[in-house]
């Protein structure tokens, strides 16, 4: 009885190799870049490059086991998720608006430890995306000079 399981666990395995999901990334329009648009500096888009790019732009780099089923599902969803939310690549078709919620969102999702995402980093697979509490801070802090937060302080909209 375990035998059978197996090899149909086996085999359904093989069979889901056939789905694949669309794993590409799309031409890069240089112009319309957070690198180029934003004016950011190396120091901030170094870390937004190694922690931030393969979720949130069409520079992603999958790795050899975003090829198999049904991780390969798990990663595009995470991907196709991640550029819905913000993409970098595209960061220059924003208003300014929305450009400075961006901004805003992506301070606030790192003070809460919400970016990268756990799953991401976990086991070792993308060690380079953990982000050390200098790193964190220094995003944090530019994004917030961006929006207008001055640095992390809260604002009065009253």
């Amino acid at each position: 009885m375990l035998k059978k399981v197996f090899f149909g666990f086996l085999g359904l395995l093989a069979v889901a190799q056939f789905i694949r999901p669309s794993i590409t990334n799309p031409a890069v329009n240089a112009s319309l870049d957070f690198q180029q648009v934003s004016g950011a500096p190396s120091d901030v888009m170094q870390i937004m490059k190694t922690a931030c790019y393969d979720c949130h732009s069409f520079e992603t780099r999958y790795p050899w086991y975003s090829k198999v089923a049904p991780v390969s599902w798990w990663v595009a969803n995470h991907i196709n998720e991640g550029r819905e939310h913000v993409n970098f690549s595209e960061f220059g078709k924003l208003n300014a608006e929305d450009r400075s919620e961006v901004f805003e969102e992506s301070a606030e999702t790192l003070q809460e430890g919400e970016m990268p995402l756990s799953s991401y980093t976990w086991f070792g697979m993308h060690p380079e995306a953990k982000l050390s509490d200098s790193d964190r801070n220094k995003l944090i802090a530019w994004f917030n000079a961006q929006s207008g937060e001055g640095g992390g302080e809260e604002r009065d909209d009253k």
